[in-house]
């Protein structure tokens, strides 16, 4: 089954969940900034991703240009603002199996089925 963690007010987000309802596959939408991701899940998502903790972080989010831009943050405190501030998470991520994609183009969708 395919996950997708999904902003319904972002564009790219809901490009990404379009193209997975074209698909013919079962899956399921987690929408994260109504159920924010524990700091476990967090941390698994990133591994199936092969990131860096602030290669997830959406830098120009106003939360984080206010509290943490310039900051020599350690991965764990990445994630935990992550944990904190759901908004600051780049978006779509897909999850199948133990690959994950950031879907931008939702496209790369694609790359991991």
């Amino acid at each position: 089954m395919i996950t997708i963690y999904h902003n319904p007010r972002c564009g790219k987000s809901r490009d990404g969940l379009a193209f997975i309802q074209s698909l013919d596959v079962e899956y399921e939408i987690v929408k994260y900034l109504e159920t924010p991701l524990s700091n476990k899940k967090l941390k698994e998502i990133i591994k199936k991703l092969k990131h860096k903790p602030i290669e997830l972080i959406r830098i120009k989010e106003p939360i984080w240009t206010a509290h943490f831009k310039g900051k020599n943050l350690t991965d764990e405190q990445i994630i935990q603002a992550m944990v904190e501030y759901p908004i600051l998470i780049e978006r779509p991520i897909v999850v199948y199996g133990e690959q994950a994609i950031v879907a931008r183009p939702h496209e790369r969708i694609k790359d991991i089925l």
